[in-house]
């Protein structure tokens, strides 16, 4: 279900940290800004979504494998891949507000509005024509939304041409000509726009010459490419094949904020797959449709999902997506899928001198490969997946609960087992009991407070059953078994708690649907 409480991320950062999910790095010193700690709640979520991703990726495919490069990195890697030269943010500030902000997120936030006008007219035609409204014809004949439309593909070919050219007057008078005003002071005082490197930089032990100076990785694609030729003898991989890697990634972003949705350290889920050139559109267009899916079978709800096609192209690329979640802040980018062409085995191969190519044995010729990535954020994963989850309830009694509908397999905590008071042995069978599960399931033992308070508390936390323990338990071997969306209680024989579990929150559940 899409979410509109504007009020939703602020609602989301204190539930966080109320119960174990993020907390402010640093906090007792006043915290560092954009960078953030996962709690013992969130680094299960954390790492089950990191799990999904991993299996989906590597365990479901025979020609994809994993590695896991280090951090640090020869500098020349960074001159190769053009991070050096061109990772830049174009930065604008208001002088009347003092804030700063990125010229390109301006423009498409104003793209953006005008796209909500579309939606807007879209709506009351609707309402208007009932079920006879065909929106495909509406879109493709209503003058106002082709006047809307003509005006967005202008302001998109001005603003690709301007990135293109790196012409950062053109960027700032089409912020001008465009009327855009600082969110903040509603003033058009604008600076000019200025480019800023994003990587961090760091010295190196004791190394001589050049390389003593070095960078933390700006992205971690850049270890995948290096270890192309390592990865492809020593597996003795064949075209297509793909390598993944997980692994934290570090940005001096000027401006972070949104909470987890930009940091300056972050964790990235990425994956090369490497193709004959010529064929690497066919496999874009594949990939996009596998993440899709990947992202459709959690059930967050595919109104919240959808494809943003690039006009401005990276220099490295010659087609890109994004994969758009609807974040409390609105449509913004959740994944990248790229056809990044040859251009960082050719790069790194110039730079380095070492022949980074494919032998093809029914051609009987080398070849660089083309390369098509796909890329996920996994913190950005995580808060999709906290937005789409909060749910504030009002239940047929009048009462409130609020709950994290998060998809069985990712929660933190599979089943909660509660024994209903704290004597006449309920205790020492649900320990029994637990101890029986907790070589399969994280779970968890809560006998504090009322019955009904520690269901609150498990609902909160998201997790998908309790495991109630009473004094029929003692009599009949049988617990009652609460599912956290509905609600509801069943009663079922202890032997077959596990069954249950391993049905409803394996992510083996999820892989059979891809």
């Amino acid at each position: 279900m899409a979410k509109t409480d504007s009020n939703l991320l602020k609602k989301i950062i204190a539930h966080a940290k109320e119960y174990g999910f993020i907390f402010p790095s640093s906090e007792i010193y006043d915290g560092l800004a954009a960078t953030y700690d996962y709690g013992q709640n969130g680094v299960e979520l954390k790492n089950n979504i990191r799990t999904y991703w991993w299996q989906s990726m590597v365990q479901l495919h025979e020609n994809i494998v994993g590695i896991d490069a280090a951090i640090f990195m020869h500098p020349t890697t960074w001159k190769a891949s053009g991070h050096v030269d061109a990772f830049n943010d174009p930065l604008i500030d208001n002088k009347d507000s003092q804030k700063r902000y990125r010229a390109d997120v301006l423009i498409e936030d104003h793209i953006a509005k005008i796209e909500g006008k579309i939606d807007k007219e879209v709506a009351r035609a609707a309402k208007r024509f009932g079920d006879a409204f065909d929106k495909e014809q509406f879109l493709a004949t209503n003058g106002r939304v082709l006047q809307y439309r003509e005006k967005i593909a202008a302001i998109n070919k001005k603003m690709q041409t301007a990135f293109a050219a790196a012409d950062l007057q053109a960027i700032k008078d089409l912020i001008e000509e465009l009327e855009i005003a600082c969110p903040v002071s509603g003033s058009r005082n604008w600076t000019d726009v200025r480019q800023f490197n994003l990587m961090f930089s760091t010295d190196l032990g004791s190394v001589a010459g050049d390389a003593s100076n070095i960078y933390l990785r700006p992205e971690t694609a850049q270890g995948i490419f290096v270890n192309f030729l390592n990865v492809q003898k020593s597996g003795r991989m064949k075209l297509p094949f793909g390598i993944a890697q997980v692994g934290k990634a570090f940005r001096n972003e000027i401006i972070a904020r949104q909470f987890i949705f930009r940091m300056r350290e972050f964790e990235q889920m990425e994956m090369q797959y490497f193709v004959k050139p010529g064929e690497e559109l066919k496999f874009y267009e594949a990939w996009k449709e596998k993440r899709y899916n990947w992202h459709r079978v959690l059930g967050l709800g595919e109104e919240n999902y959808r494809f943003h096609d690039h006009l401005n192209l990276a220099h490295y690329a010659n087609a890109a997506a994004d994969i758009e979640f609807n974040f409390p802040m609105g449509f913004k980018e959740l994944e990248g899928i790229h056809s990044r062409t040859d251009f960082d085995l050719a790069a790194h191969e110039q730079y380095s001198g070492k022949k980074l190519q494919f032998f093809d044995p029914r051609e009987n010729k080398s070849y660089i490969p083309y390369v098509v990535e796909t890329s996920i954020g996994l913190d950005r994963m995580f808060l999709a997946v906290l937005t789409a989850a909060y749910t504030e309830e009002t239940l047929p009694d009048g009462s409130e609960r609020l709950v994290l509908k998060i998809p069985p397999a990712l929660a933190p905590l599979k089943a909660a087992v509660l024994p209903l008071v704290k004597k006449d042995g309920l205790p020492e069978k649900s320990r029994e009991i637990l101890h029986e599960l907790k070589y399969d399931f994280n779970v968890q033992y809560d006998e504090k407070d009322a019955i009904g308070r520690r269901y609150r508390r498990q609902d909160a936390i998201g997790t998908p059953y309790c495991i109630t323990i009473d004094h029929q338990t003692l009599e009949d071997d049988t617990v009652t078994v609460r599912n956290r969306d509905t609600m509801e209680q069943i009663r079922v024989g202890v032997s077959e708690v596990k069954t249950t579990l391993e049905k409803e929150t394996a992510i083996t559940g999820l892989l059979r649907q891809l």
